[in-house]
């Protein structure tokens, strides 16, 4: 069978984890408006007649601030070398700046397996001087196209993972990034950027299953936003976690959602957090 690992690389809102969460046909990564949502490089897992792919969807390409970005950057070199194939997506609606063109060239040096995505054709597209695929999620324009080039390339390989997974992230990860996709999606400006979300502890019985979740925020300011008047924010993103969790595991879930300040933890704390 075919069977690799393929990298899925591009600036920050460029469609690369709505890429993989279709085409795995589940929700393995965060999908935000805003910039910079996936953190760590995240597995997603398809199954298919006669091959196995491994997605692995990186944080944007962008340059580091602070231990934190360092850590994602460093995650999108490690997938690039571990990469069967690698696709590069842009957003097609968009105008490509010089330094976009600079790191596609680059990346044609490094693997010889390059497939050029032009993503959001359902949109107004700019020219874009480049020999590229054009695709969409929303209307699934030549999904099944890239399906195929990219099974080309795969090596002949037995499977990595069992077919029933599509994931090699535990649950604890796929909730605490539930919490965080919520907040990006919830919260104004640029408080969600500068939060970690930690599941504490999880405890499984037969009937139920407890989790603690801890949320750590920068700033006290920050603390009472994701909180909410009277506690409406924090309410409203218990019930959606918990419908979530049960939806996921099938049984009844109890959780308890606490929220803390930690000033300095993207430069000082990342591992602390799981980073």
């Amino acid at each position: 069978m075919k069977c690799g690992y393929v990298a899925v690389l591009g600036q920050p809102n460029a469609g690369k984890s709505s890429l993989v969460n279709f085409l795995v046909g589940e929700e393995v990564a965060i999908v935000s408006h805003r910039r910079q949502t996936t953190r760590n490089s995240i597995l997603g897992i398809k199954n298919g007649e006669g091959y196995q792919i491994i997605f692995v969807d990186t944080p944007g390409v962008h340059h580091s601030k602070n231990q934190l970005d360092k850590f994602m950057m460093k995650n999108v070199r490690s997938a690039i070398a571990g990469a069967d194939v690698v696709l590069y997506l842009f957003d097609g609606s968009k105008p490509m700046e010089d330094e976009e063109h600079d790191y596609i060239d680059m990346l044609k040096t490094k693997n010889e397996n390059v497939i050029l995505l032009q993503t959001k054709s359902d949109k107004k597209q700019v020219e874009h001087n480049l020999s590229a695929l054009k695709i969409s999620v929303t209307t699934g324009e030549n999904i099944e196209k890239l399906l195929k080039q990219i099974v080309e390339l795969l090596p002949e390989n037995q499977a990595v993972y069992d077919e029933d997974l599509y994931t090699d992230k535990s649950i604890s990860f796929l909730i605490s990034e539930k919490v965080r996709g919520f907040l990006l999606n919830n919260i104004d400006k640029e408080i969600p950027h500068g939060v970690a979300v930690v599941v504490t502890d999880f405890v499984e019985t037969e009937n139920v299953v407890n989790i603690d979740i801890e949320i750590i925020c920068e700033r006290e300011q920050h603390k009472g936003i994701i909180i909410g008047k009277g506690g409406s924010v924090l309410k409203k993103l218990g019930q959606e976690t918990r419908e979530y969790v049960e939806e996921l595991l099938q049984k009844k879930c109890v959780i308890k959602l606490f929220v803390k300040v930690d000033k300095d933890w993207r430069n000082r704390n990342i591992t602390q957090y799981g980073y």
